[in-house]
């Protein structure tokens, strides 16, 4: 844009700062929905419907006794989503796994691991961010390893006790 145009400058910095917040409101607010497939099969069937819209083969095993509670699964969801859409838009990877396992101590583990290059810098964006304060938010821990030419694992714990609806 040629310098002498100030106002049109200031104009398109305007608009772009409001559609940043107005991305940002999109993305709050879409955080309190959820698919259907996930209210209706829950958890293991939404992963793996997830991983059949991926640009990047997804392999899921999910090993879970029946239903959770649902903040749980939502919260389970969303990290599952934010790390595919990760790795397919930065990775290079060619295939993405997700294990998910209720253990007996009452929490759910869930791995996400690509073939990727590597490199994933949680201070560089703000969805890993936003992913581990709702993890956090449940009691839970998120990690993100990350080595350059090795791929990227995101792996969550999330404690199922007292995480009623």
């Amino acid at each position: 844009m040629p310098p002498e145009q100030v106002e049109l400058r200031a104009e398109l910095a305007r608009v772009a700062s409001e559609l940043g917040s107005a991305v940002e409101d999109l993305r709050e607010f879409s955080h309190g929905i959820h698919p259907a497939i996930l209210s209706e099969g829950g958890l293991g069937p939404a992963l793996k419907a997830l991983g059949r819209r991926s640009a990047i083969p997804v392999e899921v095993e999910a090993n879970v006794g029946g239903r959770l509670p649902e903040r749980v699964e939502v919260a389970t969801y969303f990290v599952a989503s934010e790390g595919i859409a990760n790795a397919v838009k930065h990775s290079g990877a060619s295939i993405i796994r997700i294990h998910l396992e209720q253990t007996d101590d009452d929490v759910l583990h869930l791995s996400i691991r690509d073939d990727g290059t590597g490199g994933a810098d949680p201070a560089r964006g703000s969805g890993l961010t936003g992913l581990a304060d709702r993890v956090e938010t449940l009691g839970g821990t998120i990690a993100i390893t990350s080595a350059a030419g090795e791929g990227t694992s995101l792996t969550a714990e999330l404690p199922l006790a007292g995480a009623g609806d």
